[in-house]
């Protein structure tokens, strides 16, 4: 097998909060060079067959995906599986008491932006929604910049999607023994997901590494769309500290909402394990 550089492996399609359907992904990251791929749509692996079917009409070798949201002291995390059996049964009942609250937290949150003269956002979050069981702040985003309340997602997650805005609710998602538990369970390898977006300070990040590997966690993302250039060293320093084998990913969602193209971000800094290799057996 030839060595792999432009592996892609974390973006979202119709089957969560994309914008393109999983046949359009694998046809966008195959137009870019991409040799390795992964679907990982937000807590649903709903999509697997129809990416893996993708993947192989293009040309490309694919893993199994999915982006899993965790609490860690506070606040939410995101846990990358890759490599997995997607019918692995506690795999699949753990995505589902996962996806079960957004619906409720959804109405909450369309209630909280009526009571700023917002009406309807409920509805027309809908509109966006390809799986209603992942309804998202993404697509109450994409109604309130669709209505021109907001020129952009930005914007909309500024003034009423985080904490202390009109339209934020809060979410108690799965644990990080849970998510890890479930991903190696069904024979995969669990990815801690764009490591700096969550601002930890350096002893709350210190306690989400230290945790992750002490539940068989095994891999960390190091170049990935929301990582700056000084952030790839940081994280590449992360990952060989704490033995970790180094992922890469786009965290594509849209052609007209992302900043990152899926297949187009630098290779993974030398002297890391690449995911991929440590998967070498699991890529289909």
């Amino acid at each position: 097998m030839t060595p792999i550089q432009n592996a892609d492996l974390h973006c979202h399609s119709t089957v969560s909060d994309g914008t393109l359907a999983p046949e359009a992904l694998a046809a966008r990251a195959s137009a870019n060079g991409v040799e390795l791929w992964a679907l990982t749509d937000h807590d649903e692996i709903g999509g697997q067959q129809r990416a893996l079917a993708a993947a192989r009409d293009c040309g490309m070798r694919y893993l199994t995906g999915t982006e899993i949201s965790i609490t860690f002291i506070g606040k939410t995390v995101h846990i990358v599986g890759l490599g997995f059996d997607a019918t692995n049964p506690d795999l699949i009942a753990g995505l589902r008491r996962t996806r079960g609250g957004r619906d409720v937290r959804a109405m909450e949150m369309s209630d909280g932006l009526a009571k700023v003269g917002i009406k309807g956002a409920y509805e027309g979050a809908l509109k966006f929604v390809g799986n209603p069981e992942l309804i998202s702040r993404t697509h109450f985003a994409r109604f309130l910049i669709e209505t021109g309340v907001c020129r952009d997602t930005n914007e909309v997650f500024r003034k009423f999607l985080i904490e202390g805005k009109p339209g934020y609710v809060p979410h108690s998602w799965a644990t990080l023994k849970d998510a890890v538990t479930w991903i190696t369970g069904a024979g995969g390898m669990a990815v801690i997901a764009h490591p700096a977006r969550y601002k930890f300070t350096p002893n709350e990040e210190f306690a989400l590494f230290t945790e992750f590997k002490s539940h068989g966690g095994q891999g960390v993302e190091v170049v990935t769309g929301s990582h700056s250039v000084p952030e790839y060293s940081i994280y590449a320093d992360t990952a060989r500290e704490f033995g970790l084998a180094a992922s890469r990913g786009s965290d594509f969602h849209s052609p007209d909402e992302s900043h990152t193209e899926l297949g187009t971000l630098p290779f993974l800094p030398a002297n890391l394990t690449p995911v991929w290799e440590a998967l070498a057996s699991r890529i289909q």
